[in-house]
């Protein structure tokens, strides 16, 4: 089942800009209030570094970084329509220059990838199945990308409850935030051990 819906980017140079974006039951579209939220925890980690928008989808998340000032927003994503819908709102925006949608499946993407040698960040939201029927192969994504990341990078994935967090690279490591049925992971990259991410300390507080 389809669905239209309107999102609306929360703050920075495209504040109050709106996206009518297509859903569907497969999608995990970011609630804005965890998307506040995301962008309130990795503060000054945005500004001028290049976002990795993995798991594309509507487009939002790259477009709200790229509104808070990352450098560049890379988007992975490989619905057709979703693409073509992402490279639309940059233009309208004008934010094209500094937008690159990659239509792709983000795991061949991932294999390919070779990154830059500044910090960068990278934000993973799979849709429902991914963390479902493919837990798996997600992971092993996740851990290619711990492995490749730039020191300094910031990984965030946005999962549900029930995520196997132990299955993760440095478990330890990872700040968790609840957020009602979702929950925001981020790690700092320190090839000498890892740390929570320096953003705002009036980030919003994990919840039950």
């Amino acid at each position: 089942m389809l669905e239209k819906v309107q999102v609306r980017i929360v703050a920075g140079s495209l504040r109050g800009r709106k996206l009518t974006v297509v859903v569907h039951e497969g999608m995990r579209p970011t609630p804005q209030m965890v998307r506040e939220a995301l962008f309130s925890i990795l503060g000054n980690a945005v500004p001028d570094r290049a976002f990795y928008d993995i798991f594309a989808g509507t487009g939002v998340i790259g477009l709200e970084a790229v509104s808070r000032g990352a450098s560049v927003a890379r988007l992975i994503e490989k619905d057709p329509r979703q693409v073509a819908d992402i490279q639309k709102y940059a233009e309208q925006f004008g934010v094209s220059a500094r937008v690159q949608v990659l239509k792709a499946d983000v795991y061949r993407w991932a294999e390919r990838w070779l990154p830059p040698k500044d910090p960068v960040n990278l934000f993973l939201s799979p849709p429902f199945p991914d963390l479902s029927e493919k837990a798996d192969e997600f992971l092993a994504l996740v851990n290619a990308l711990f492995a490749k990341a730039p020191n300094e990078s910031v990984l965030t994935i946005q999962a549900e409850e029930g995520f196997p967090l132990d299955r993760l690279p440095t478990p330890e490591a990872w700040d968790v935030r609840k957020y009602g049925r979702n929950i925001l992971l981020f790690l700092v990259i320190s090839r000498d051990g890892a740390a929570p991410p320096a953003g705002d300390p009036n980030a919003p507080p994990a919840t039950a």
